[in-house]
């Protein structure tokens, strides 16, 4: 008996929306990261991009527990010396707030070209509306 390994033809992407209005960052980007991942599926193959299409909307309002958002630092560095820029979350929030989901689920994708073309498959936007309607999204619950 051989064992199965999937192809990039044989696995069917498929389109998911999250809604993350009130819902707590860590989960909504665990939810993210395995649909991207195609951990959801039995053909899943670590080494072939077999995962979804994600859509994450009402970002600006995710939920960041305990005093997260006073005390956590996103840091980005310019490539020259003292280049390190760091911001709280709470201004990061007010200035990019998509960039709060988009860090989280880009940390818990595989730092490789298959992580990269990952992370390409999501789509992250502030507000309740989206321009992905005619890929027949469904409609995913954050447990």
């Amino acid at each position: 008996m051989r064992t199965f390994i999937a192809s990039a033809k044989s696995a069917d992407s498929r389109w998911h929306v999250i809604d993350a209005q009130g819902q707590v960052l860590g989960r909504v980007s665990t939810l993210a990261s395995k649909l991207l991942q195609g951990k959801h599926k039995a053909i899943y193959t670590p080494f072939i991009d077999t995962g979804d299409h994600v859509v994450v909307i009402n970002a600006a309002t995710v939920k960041l527990t305990g005093r997260k958002e006073e005390q956590k630092m996103y840091r980005r560095h310019s490539g020259y010396e003292g280049g390190l820029r760091e911001e709280r979350a709470s201004v990061v929030r007010k200035r990019q707030p998509i960039r709060l989901v988009e860090e989280a689920v880009r940390g818990m994708l595989p730092k490789s070209k298959l992580g990269d073309a990952m992370y390409r498959k999501l789509k992250v936007y502030a507000g309740p509306d989206h321009p992905h309607a005619a890929q027949q999204p469904s409609k995913l619950e954050v447990a």
